[in-house]
């Protein structure tokens, strides 16, 4: 089962928690969702589209949505505010406040974003995998950059990782999955917290899959 079903939504209630938080009629609940998948695009593709250093640091852990009546607040984890917006990280804000708005469904809602600094970024999977992703894109050898991300993460004080390539790796004909552990990772074990993502990365060989599961501690 801990191969099969997403490692967060598997722990929801136990010690993790949903990146949105609202309710909604049930008429217009998938109205909310495509919502919230706009704005995290749109917030994505602004940090793609102005981060001048490719950084690991300058990427975003992840994003938290929370609806109430007339407001929307939106808090992005980051590794580096700095390399994230500009020079001016006021002007930045108010530059990416003004174009989420004219994509939201309702022109009645307040909107509020907040930036918050990750402490440890390379305890969050969503790093490791950028990380891991510009390494492949640089044509560094697979196992060289999984052993990279698996020392890194060690570092942070990780009890456990595990990183999965799957694709045509090293250019091969045919597609193949590779994969490297180091510490425990009990997927299973439901008082385990474990960070997971799963992002795609285009390379010359095609689109290679990357998901990383991190142990961070048991309840």
């Amino acid at each position: 089962m801990g191969q099969k079903i997403n490692p967060l939504g598997l722990r929801l209630g136990e010690n993790q928690k949903h990146h949105s938080l609202w309710f909604a009629p049930s008429k217009s609940y998938s109205l909310g969702l495509q919502e919230d998948e706009k704005i995290r695009d749109y917030i994505k593709k602004y940090v793609q589209k102005n981060r001048k250093i490719a950084s690991v640091f300058a990427g975003i852990a992840h994003i938290e949505i929370q609806k109430q009546i007339d407001l929307i607040q939106i808090i992005i984890h980051v590794g580096s505010p700095k390399k994230l917006l500009k020079e001016n990280r006021t002007r930045g804000i108010k530059e990416l406040k003004i174009n989420v708005q004219k994509g939201l469904n309702s022109v009645n809602w307040k909107l509020n974003i907040a930036i918050r600094k990750v402490t440890k970024p390379y305890r969050q999977p969503n790093f490791l995998a950028e990380y891991i992703a510009l390494q492949l894109k640089n044509r560094v050898s697979f196992r060289r950059a999984m052993k990279k991300a698996i020392e890194l993460a060690k570092q942070a004080n990780t009890k456990g990782i595990q990183v999965q390539l799957a694709g045509r790796i090293g250019g091969k004909e045919i597609a193949r999955v590779e994969w490297i552990r180091e510490g425990r990772v009990p997927l299973q074990t439901i008082r385990a917290k474990i960070d997971h993502c799963s992002s795609a990365v285009r390379t010359i060989y095609g689109v290679l899959g990357i998901k990383i599961w991190i142990f961070v501690d048991e309840q």
